[in-house]
This record gives structure tokens, C-alpha cells and sequence, in this order.
């Protein structure tokens, strides 16, 4: 399969128009008609219909493979490219919200360096296609056990924080005097659905292991990614949330319960390229010893 066909289909199916994906592409839009042509007769099954130009359900099931082929081939080139490339005075790093806290922010350089916020799920391939030199990913997550990472390219991951988590909820609210709080006793609250800025609700469902991973309600939906907003929100009564401690305390109206069962911590790691060449004393191994010291 020609992965330059490929991408050719994956940008008409997602623009769903041959001319705004030759626009896209630098190519005329007889040449993306052709290369979608080449690629159902390379695989013998129409990938779309024209009119309208829809993918096929065989051109569904395509789809799902597509993003994370096209990726892993960005990730070897990138990976490759490595070898090559001169040494860098400058450090770009892609980070998670959540990932952003007083550790982490004291270890960046004091110059020279480009900080992106991206969505947890997008970090990992940052750092894979070399789009950054470096990536701080968060999540939940026992102690002792990595986070779950995809299986985008071989990254060397270092956990370099842990913080204990907390349930954010009005002042007024029956558990607000609570040492502690179990999530099991959460699973039909009503909850803030803030996958950039707390912990996905997605994740809560899985460390839970209800019956098919029911429970958790989201009341609000908030995409944004500042933390004290979603505390305020949790301090007004639209649902609950859960953060790292240290980033739950200090809203008004708002109060942090520790969890305490599952044990569970809010951890932060490094993402490193694996096998590729770090110079000595470049920037980025001097942001990954002053994030391990």
C-alpha cells in the first residue's frame, strides 16, 4: 500500500471533497482523483462514494488503520532524520496541561525554548515525529506502574512526579468535611467532563471497572485547559472533578477531598525519542537531569 495514496484518501475522506484536499495536498485535483483511484484498485474495493464523497463502509474500516500507519512512518523518518541532524541550542518541548506545575516549569531553560500545550493524546506523537524535542505527558496511574502510553514509536519514558489526588466539590457539599473519599462511592455523582484540563472521566470509568465501565455522569462538558476554572466550576455546583492536590486548594467556594481508594497518584513523565543521539550537555539532557534531580 503507497503510503503516498494513502494520505491522499485520508485528506479527501476527512475534507470530504477532492478539490479542497488537492488544495491541501499541493496537487491538482485530477491528481487526487488518481491517486484514489490507484489506491481502490490496489486494494480491489471502492474506499468512496462521489457524490456526495463519503467514505465506503470498506473505506471506514481503512480509516481506522490510516492515522496510526501514516503516523508510525512519520515517527521512523523522524527517528532516522535524528542521526543526521546537528546538535540543537534551542529545546522544544509539548506538554499537557496537567503536566505543567511548579516541577516541571522550574527545570525548562531559562532561554531558548518553545513550550506547546497540546492534549495529552497528542504529546507522545509530537515527541515521535520530531515535532518536539522533548514532551511532559500526564496521567493516573498506580505508584509503581508507567503510564499508558500509545504504541506510536519506541519512547523512553521517566516518571518525574507524583502528586496524591482529590476530588474538587462545593464548599457546602455533604463530603466537603471528609478526610478522604473512595471513588467507588462517587460512580453516580454528577461529574465535570474536562479531558484537557483534569482527569478524563474516561480514565475514572476504567480504574473503577464497573459494569461496563457505566457510571460517572458528565453534567458540564469544559474543553478548556486552565485547572482553576474547572475548580470553579466544581465550586458552583455543576459536577465534580478530579485533580492533583496541589492544584485542587485555593478557589474560592471549592473544596479538595483526598482520594483515597483505589490508590491512585497523578503522575507526570518525560517522553524522550529512545535510541536517539542526546548530546552531553545539550538542551534537552540538561532538562532531563534538572527534571530528575
Amino acid at each position: 500500500m503507497d503510503p503516498h495514496l494513502l494520505r491522499t484518501y485520508v485528506a479527501v475522506a476527512r475534507l470530504a471533497s477532492f478539490s479542497d484536499a488537492a488544495r491541501e495536498l499541493g496537487y491538482t485535483q485530477s491528481a487526487v482523483s488518481q491517486h484514489v483511484a490507484a489506491l481502490e484498485a490496489d486494494l480491489g474495493l471502492p474506499l468512496l462514494t462521489r457524490r456526495p464523497v463519503a467514505p465506503t463502509p470498506a473505506g471506514e474500516r481503512l480509516l481506522e488503520h490510516a492515522g496510526a500507519l501514516l503516523l508510525r512512518l512519520d515517527a521512523a523518518r523522524a527517528d532516522l532524520d535524528r542521526f543526521a541532524a546537528a546538535p540543537r541550542a534551542t529545546l522544544n518541548v509539548a506538554a499537557s496541561p496537567l503536566a505543567l506545575h511548579p516541577r516541571t516549569l522550574a527545570a525548562l531553560p531559562a532561554t531558548g525554548v518553545t513550550l506547546r500545550a497540546l492534549p495529552r493524546d497528542r504529546v507522545p506523537a509530537a515527541v515521535a515525529t520530531g515535532e518536539a524535542d522533548a514532551g511532559l505527558v500526564d496521567g493516573i496511574a498506580a505508584p509503581s506502574d508507567p503510564l499508558r502510553l500509545p504504541d506510536i514509536a519506541p519512547l523512553a519514558a521517566t516518571r518525574v512526579a507524583e502528586e496524591p489526588l482529590a476530588v474538587v466539590l462545593p464548599a457546602t457539599h455533604p463530603l466537603a468535611g471528609r478526610t478522604g473519599v473512595r471513588l467507588g462511592d462517587l460512580v453516580d455523582a454528577r461529574w465535570l467532563d474536562a479531558p484537557a484540563a483534569g482527569v478524563p472521566l474516561g480514565e475514572l470509568r476504567a480504574v473503577h471497572g464497573g459494569p461496563a465501565g457505566r457510571g460517572f455522569r458528565t453534567a458540564l462538558r469544559y474543553e478548556g485547559t486552565d485547572t482553576r476554572t474547572l475548580a470553579a466550576l466544581a465550586a458552583d455546583g455543576h459536577g465534580l472533578a478530579l485533580l492533583p492536590l496541589p492544584a485542587a486548594g485555593g478557589v474560592p467556594g471549592a473544596a479538595a477531598v483526598p482520594l483515597v481508594a483505589p490508590r491512585l497518584v497523578h503522575c507526570t513523565e518525560l517522553l524522550l525519542a529512545a535510541g536517539a543521539r542526546r548530546e552531553a550537555a545539550g538542551p534537552v539532557a540538561e532538562f532531563s537531569r534538572r527534571l530528575r534531580s
